[in-house]
Formats: structure tokens, C-alpha cells, sequence
């Protein structure tokens, strides 16, 4: 069987790109069957933006979509009884601490175990 180059059309950019001999054989040899349906330009945009088409199109396609901003509820801190910002609905029975005074409380592995081994893995 003897190759030789084809006259493509892209499908994103409808433009005529050469499927050349030596890039027939890639494929071969890495055991793809299908001709590609973009021209290099496309395929190289295409993995620039991870998948995703464009701020219109409904594929995602590996990259990461936007998601809305979380909700935040506004509430009094425990300890200092300063304003504070948390991404959970406060309850009444537990207490709500703000950035800081969180912060500066110790962890529930340092109240149970009574170690200081703050920031260390136990592993």
C-alpha cells in the first residue's frame, strides 16, 4: 500500500490542511486508524485550552469549568466577637471562630493527644 497526501478540511475552521505522508505513518505507527478532523493550528489551540472550545461551546473536555462563588454567611466570632466570613451556615450549639482566632486555637489532634506536634504528620 502506497500513501500519499491527502486534501483535508479542518472542522473547527473549515480550512484545507495536507495530511502529508510522514505524519499518515505517525499515526500508523502509534495505531491510529482516524485522519484528523483539525489542522494543526486548531489542534494546537485546541490543547492550549485544554479541551474546552470556547465560552459558548457546551463541551468541557479536560478543563475546568467556572463554578459560581460560594455563598459565604456572615457571622460573630466566638472569641473575639469581631465579624467574620465563613462558606457554612452557623449553628447555635457550635461555636464560629473568625480567621484569626481559628487560627490561634489548638487542633482537635493537640486537645485529644495533649502532643505539640502542631503542623508535623504523625506518619
Amino acid at each position: 500500500m502506497s500513501l500519499s497526501d491527502q486534501v483535508l478540511y479542518c472542522r473547527d475552521c473549515n480550512q484545507e490542511f495536507i495530511f502529508t505522508v510522514g505524519e499518515q505513518e505517525f499515526f500508523a505507527s502509534r495505531g491510529l486508524t482516524n485522519t484528523p478532523t483539525r489542522c494543526p493550528s486548531c489542534r494546537s489551540a485546541r490543547r492550549q485550552s485544554g479541551g474546552r472550545r470556547d465560552s459558548f461551546g457546551s463541551q468541557g473536555g479536560g478543563g475546568y469549568q467556572q463554578r459560581e462563588p460560594r455563598q459565604m454567611y456572615t457571622t460573630v466570632c466566638a472569641s473575639c466577637g469581631n465579624e467574620a466570613q465563613v462558606p457554612f451556615q452557623p449553628r447555635a450549639d457550635r461555636p464560629v471562630y473568625c480567621r484569626d482566632c481559628y487560627q490561634a486555637q489548638p487542633s482537635s489532634q493537640q486537645r485529644s493527644s495533649g502532643g505539640s506536634s502542631r503542623g508535623r504528620s504523625r506518619w
